[in-house]
């Protein structure tokens, strides 16, 4: 091997691999635009802001991406391009779960070591992860920390204070940790194997496996977004500190088809069963139909015809969805944040009444959003037009979106 390569086999070989964790729920910071890690903070989601950091690091090598099993189209939405530069994992019930998962997928890139690190920590910088990197050693491991400021109490069961407790010595603990590859995932595993499961974090599987752990100082900056106040005083933050004037717009959509000869209609993504079928060039959902329209209409994308014309042969008989999917891309791509989608079935029949839940929890992963952003309705036309005479089936939809807004002068 010659001094070039083997020089490149070192560098290479030096690259440091990291796991981040982004399958929580984050119900704390509340659901606006999913899970806290896909929230956006000065018009980019958080998830993005913490991949690019770790992406532009020369000494970061495969990154491992844990997400929840629902979020693989959040994801791929709010990383854009990176989410074709790092490996994506299905996360676990629990964040040690998770981590564990993600350490498995790095196995066959066996690197030397390994950093942890929360996606809602995206105010991370090279420069704590240069120092955390330099901390660790064979069987030693990092941990960036900020000493604790404020004076901590012990609580009773009565809820008085029942000590003073002191701060000699006691650090806010945060990430990335870092650690040699192959002692944490074997404490990893071990803890699995013998149902630990309660270590809030991979520093402490390390304690418990005997794994010395540094402590380097950690950033005031490198703040955990937690709750929905923590999002909000981010996007300030990035935004230049200045409140910005809110942009919210609403779009409108209006589909009609008719019946043709069939056993069954499609409504907001459900096969209801029927002595007709609604006739048009994909299935026909004319909910869905009426809510792609609204959607585009929020951001000036045109109509479904214009990204979906129905002379294209590739249309015919697609499940409706992939319209909705790709109108909610085209929203969030603009920065902007779905908060409500509004959908009314004209009909004579079927009766929409008992499958409105299963249209409620489709419609709910389609756009990423709660259930109770969702509002699914019926009402015939009183026997009037063609929709009384049972000709055909006709929709009304609003949604509702969030774009961000201009800062005042």
């Amino acid at each position: 091997m010659t001094d070039a390569s083997e020089k490149q086999a070192l560098a290479a070989d030096d690259k440091v691999a990291v796991v981040i964790v982004a399958a929580g729920r984050g119900a704390r910071a509340g659901q606006a635009d999913g899970p806290k890690q896909y929230q956006r903070i000065g018009g980019r989601a958080v998830i993005a802001r913490t991949l690019d950091v770790f992406l532009a690091h020369p000494r970061i090598g495969p990154v491992v991406v844990a997400i929840h099993a629902d979020d693989s189209g959040l994801f791929r939405s709010a990383a854009g391009a990176n989410a074709d530069r790092v490996v994506t994992v299905t996360g676990g019930a629990s964040r040690q779960d998770s981590v564990r998962l993600g350490l498995l997928a790095l196995r066959g890139h066996a690197p030397r070591r390994v950093l942890v690190h929360d996606a809602v920590r995206p105010f991370v910088d090279a420069e704590l992860i240069d120092r955390t990197v330099a901390a660790i050693g064979e069987r030693q491991a990092a941990l960036p920390a900020l000493p604790v400021a404020d004076t901590l109490k012990r609580e009773s069961a009565a809820g008085m204070i029942d000590e003073t407790v002191s701060r000699n010595g006691l650090h806010a603990a945060q990430t990335p940790q870092g650690f040699p590859f192959w002692p944490i995932l074997a404490a990893h595993e071990k803890a699995h194997h013998l149902g630990k499961a309660d270590f809030t974090d991979d520093a402490a599987i390390a304690e418990w496996a005997n794994i010395p752990v540094k402590i380097v100082p950690g950033s005031p900056d490198n703040v955990k977004l937690t709750w929905a106040r923590d999002i909000s005083m981010a996007d300030q933050r990035l935004s230049g500190e200045r409140p910005r004037f809110p942009d919210i717009r609403t779009g409108n959509g209006y589909d009609v088809h008719a019946f043709e000869p069939g056993d069954h209609v499609v409504l907001c993504g459900v096969s209801i069963p029927h002595d007709k079928k609604l006739s048009g060039h994909s299935d026909a959902d004319v909910g869905l139909h009426a809510l792609t329209d609204a959607l585009l209409a929020t951001c000036g994308a045109g109509d479904i015809g214009t990204h979906f014309p129905p002379s294209d042969p590739q249309w015919k008989g697609v499940a409706s969805r992939i319209f909705v999917e790709h109108a909610a891309r085209l929203v969030r791509a603009r920065g902007g944040r779905i908060a409500n989608a509004d959908i009314t079935l004209i009909c004579e029949a079927p009766r929409v009444g008992p499958h409105r839940e299963a249209m409620t929890e489709i419609l709910s992963a389609m756009l990423a959003i709660s259930r109770d952003r969702i509002s699914i309705k019926a009402t015939t036309n009183e026997k009037l037009g063609f929709v009384g005479r049972e000709e055909g089936i006709a929709a009304i939809a609003t949604a509702s979106v969030v774009f961000p807004g201009d800062v005042p002068e």
